[in-house]
This record gives C-alpha cells, sequence and structure tokens, in this order.
C-alpha cells in the first residue's frame, strides 16, 4: 500500500473508480433527485418519468421510495439490476480511476453554492447504533425496520449510486476549500443545470498523490484533536438509512470472504458527499413541531416533568418570538404558539442537552398516553398558521448551532429525529456518479 493510501485508510478514505456517463448523455435528464424525496407526491416522479422519456438516466437505476408500498416491488428491483448491466454493456460511462469529486452545487435558495468533495467511506468504520464511538455515525437514530427494503434494492445491484452526504467539523476550512481555491487547475469531470428546479451541479477530478495526501492529512489534524475515547470525525447529514443499509450488505457478504478479501472488496466502501458543516452555502434549519388534539394545560403538565423549573413570556408576533428564541444567553428555550397567541418558554436543568430532545422526551410520552398526535413541519410559518388552529399546539425550534452540533452528537450520542433538515426537497443530491460494489 502506498504512503498515500496508508494515510487515507487511517482516516476511513479510499479511492474510488468513479463513473459518469460520456459527453453523449444528457446531463440534466441523467440525474434525478433523491429516492428519499416527494414521497408523497407520485405526481413529481410521474413528471420527472416523463421529462427523462427514453433517455438513458438514473432514473431507470433508483427505487423512488413513492412506489415501495407497490404490489411487486421484486419486478421493479429487477428492472433495476438489469438496466444497470444494460448501461455498463453499452459502455456508457467514462470511469475515473482512483479519483475523488471536488463538487459545487447551486440551488435557487443559495446562488453561492456549497461544496462537497465525493469519496469512498470505509463501512468498517461506521456504526449506526446509539451508543457509538466510531469515526463515522448516524446523527438522529436509525430506524431498523427501515433497512430490510433498502437492502432487496442493494444487494444484487452491481452499480451503487450515490445520494448520501456526511458532514465533517472543518472550521479551519482545511480540507474541501484548499480544492475549491484551486479548481481551475483541476480536470473538468462535468458541468449541468439540473432538472425540476433543482439548480446546477459541477465537478472537478481529483486524483494527484499530492492532493489526496493534503486531504488526508488536514483529516488526521482534525482526528487528532478529537477525544480518543469517543472520535466523532464524520456525521451523517442526509442518507443515514442508505448508509446503514450498505453497512448491513456488506457485513453479509463479508462473511463469504477471506481476511485478504475483505481487505479490498468494493462493498467495503460506500460513495458519499462529503460537506464541511462550516460551508455558507449550506442551509441548516431546524424542524419544527405541530401537536394536534392538545390543550396547554396538558402541555404543561408534561413539560414540568423534563425540567426543573420552566418559564414563560408573552410575545408580540412570529419574529420577535424567533428572535428571542435564538438569543445566545445559553438557556435553553422553544417557541410556542396556539389560538391564544405566541409564548417563549425558558426552561431550567432540562433533561436533554438541545430543545428538540427535550421536546421530544414530552412528544413521546403524549403519543404514548394516546394524548395528542404530532407531525413534523418545515418553515415556521408553516407550523405558526397550523398551531393557532383551535385544538392545536405549535412548537417553534431554534436554529440548529453548526458550532455546537458535533459536540452535541459527542454528548448525546445522537440528536432526536427530526432535529434538522439540510434544506429542501430539491436542494437534496441528485444522483450523478455511480461506481461498481460488485466484483
Amino acid at each position: 500500500m502506498s504512503n498515500v493510501n496508508q494515510h487515507l485508510e487511517k482516516v476511513a478514505l479510499k479511492r474510488a473508480d468513479i463513473m459518469i456517463p460520456k459527453a453523449t448523455v444528457d446531463l440534466s435528464k441523467w440525474a434525478v433527485v433523491a429516492c428519499d424525496q416527494y414521497t408523497s407526491e407520485p405526481e413529481y416522479w410521474e413528471q420527472v418519468k416523463q421529462l427523462v422519456g427514453d433517455n438513458p438516466s438514473t432514473l431507470n437505476l433508483i427505487y423512488p421510495e413513492v412506489y415501495l408500498g407497490e404490489a411487486h416491488p421484486e419486478k421493479r428491483i429487477e428492472t433495476i439490476n438489469a438496466t444497470m448491466k444494460q448501461y455498463m454493456q453499452q459502455n456508457l460511462f467514462t470511469v475515473y480511476k482512483d479519483a475523488f469529486f471536488l463538487v459545487h452545487r447551486t440551488t435557487p435558495s443559495s446562488k453561492i453554492g456549497r461544496w462537497g468533495l465525493l469519496v469512498a467511506l470505509d463501512l468498517d468504520q461506521y456504526d449506526y447504533a446509539p451508543d457509538s464511538r466510531s469515526l463515522i455515525r448516524a446523527t438522529e437514530g436509525t430506524i431498523l425496520s427501515r433497512i430490510p427494503p433498502r437492502k432487496e434494492i442493494r444487494k444484487n445491484a452491481p452499480l451503487e449510486l450515490p445520494h448520501i452526504m456526511v458532514l465533517i467539523n472543518d472550521e479551519k476550512r482545511s480540507v474541501i476549500e484548499p480544492l475549491a481555491r484551486k479548481r481551475e487547475q483541476l480536470p473538468l469531470a462535468y458541468e449541468t443545470d439540473l432538472m425540476a428546479g433543482g439548480g446546477t451541479l459541477k465537478a472537478w477530478v481529483v486524483d494527484t498523490d499530492e492532493a489526496m495526501l493534503k486531504i488526508a492529512e488536514a483529516l488526521e489534524g482534525m482526528l487528532e484533536a478529537l477525544p480518543q475515547d469517543n472520535p466523532l470525525l464524520y456525521a451523517m447529514g442526509d442518507g443515514n438509512h442508505s448508509l446503514a443499509t450498505a453497512k448491513s450488505c456488506w457485513m453479509d457478504i463479508q462473511k463469504t470472504l477471506s481476511p485478504e478479501e475483505r481487505e479490498h472488496h468494493p462493498a467495503r466502501y460506500a460513495l458519499v458527499e462529503l460537506e464541511n458543516i462550516f460551508d455558507e452555502g449550506l442551509k441548516f434549519e431546524p424542524i419544527h413541531r405541530v401537536l394536534f388534539g392538545l390543550d396547554q394545560h396538558t402541555f404543561e403538565k408534561e413539560l414540568s416533568k423534563v425540567c426543573s423549573h420552566y418559564e414563560t413570556e408573552k410575545a408580540s408576533d412570529l419574529n420577535s418570538l424567533d428572535s428571542a428564541i435564538n438569543k445566545a444567553d445559553g438557556i435553553q428555550k422553544f417557541g410556542f404558539c396556539n389560538k391564544q397567541g405566541y409564548h417563549l418558554y425558558k426552561l431550567t436543568e432540562p433533561k436533554a442537552s438541545i430543545a428538540a430532545g427535550t421536546l421530544q422526551l414530552i412528544i413521546d410520552s403524549l403519543l404514548e398516553q394516546k394524548l395528542a398526535s404530532v407531525d413534523y413541519i418545515h418553515g415556521k410559518e408553516v407550523t405558526a398558521t397550523l398551531g393557532s388552529k383551535e385544538g392545536n399546539i405549535g412548537l417553534i425550534l431554534p436554529e440548529v448551532s453548526k458550532a455546537t452540533f458535533f459536540d452535541s452528537i459527542i454528548r448525546d450520542n445522537a440528536l432526536p429525529r427530526k432535529t434538522f433538515s439540510m434544506g429542501e426537497a430539491n436542494e437534496k443530491r441528485y444522483y450523478m456518479e455511480a461506481r461498481k460494489i460488485q466484483l
């Protein structure tokens, strides 16, 4: 193993043979959004199907989750696998050997865009268990029941196509940003507009030993600064259940391999996009809650069980409430609205380190007692509108702090489910690149 590869291995990375369609393929029809988006909007996926037509497309290589409940999923899976083989037999791809990709994505809400680095991540260094101490970890609870149907899709697939985004805590901007500054010196891999309001996507090839070594050394420096008994280097941003599926498939495969075969089998790795949590173009938004069929008295009774004391202040409107929630004073706070108006809640000695965790304890208790139902909402305005209706309560969470995000995972093991979102549906990763995962 070369010196460079040894450094990469220390930080759970491996060079990848990255496949992208040749110049004859229309990339605007090739790339489609992550399969777990628009799950309640079959019309979106029907429009994508019409737009793609008979053109080569990742639409034919993925299983949009809107269709997971269909009668014969095995037929769609067989077609997906057959199409992957067909595309390879047609020599559709250009293969960039032993490479990473520097990726730049703009969206309608972020014209400056966000930067990423497409890499192969070592699944042996990933553990999605809540008490994990591995280099690569889930940020929210992994729902085990969501893995088996995804395994059926992946287990016989010759290719993987990544929509997974993994965060690094690089406040010094030492890993991705130096490459971005020198992008004009890198070979261009592709450039395209994305369908359905997805913005634009552009990538450059990173394949020199010098560049690889700098990436590895920057990550090693970050790793050395972490607590050795709890070294969180990579935190899941989007696609945790897809990565958990890849891990589960690898655990099955490695049982059939010798120790030497396990070292370099392609299924040991998963193609993911690394993103620096401090990238200005990366949107981090809280996911709010609306409780249905609940009154304020019952809510406060449950609240008193998860903190030693709480205080409330009336707010005149949503904007002033939002400002108060996000005031940096070290006090755990959240916003509350119902038909009577807006209130700020301040907590003393809460049982969780962030408001989303404290509120989730309340919500879980209410659901268990069948005292309310809940929905998780993007956007504080929508939350306030729903929360102000008769019999409802809106819970407005503070902004998710990029500065303390990794510390929260280390301290609490994982965030409560539905704590944050990295942008809206059309800002999620689009499928573009592929990699072989079978020998």
